[in-house]
């Protein structure tokens, strides 16, 4: 094959093709929502940084948003200046700002992190709580598609 040809794709049928479309609109959805959970997450970090005193500076300027994608993303970093120790958070996608905090900010950042997991395990303890005392069975059958009745 010559090397200015491109190879092509053909599909034999349809099939083939709506398969194949349907494949890459499922990753494409997957995508998505990996995206959309990282994002997610980045606004939780935030807030507690935030919350814990950490200040927030927008990168409002090209050289400011040029230095901020150079930097680690979306994790605290430890950097001396000037003799003492500060934490630096950067986020150059979402809300293009960094957060700079000192080591009383980080480790108020830390105990808040720590209330926020601890209560989040009880919320879903709870929950499994709630689930397991239901007695579905006292309330009759149930179908594929819920409960069975005059609707």
């Amino acid at each position: 094959m010559p090397s200015h040809v491109r190879p092509t794709v053909v599909f034999s049928n349809v099939k083939d093709l709506l398969k194949w479309a349907t494949v890459l609109a499922a990753f494409a959805v997957a995508l998505s929502a990996c995206a959309a959970i990282q994002n997610q997450n980045a606004m939780d970090t935030e807030r507690l940084l935030a919350a814990s005193g950490f200040q927030m500076r927008l990168a409002d300027t090209p050289d400011k948003l040029d230095h901020l994608k150079t930097l680690t993303q979306r994790k605290l970093v430890p950097h001396q200046h000037e003799g003492k120790l500060y934490y630096v958070y950067a986020d150059a996608t979402s809300c293009q700002c960094i957060y700079i905090g000192n080591e009383q900010a980080y480790q108020r950042y830390q105990n808040l992190a720590l209330q926020k997991e601890i209560a989040e395990e009880q919320r879903m303890a709870a929950e499994m709580n709630a689930n397991a005392s239901m007695n579905w069975g006292l309330w009759g059958p149930w179908g594929p598609w819920g409960p069975a009745g005059p609707w």
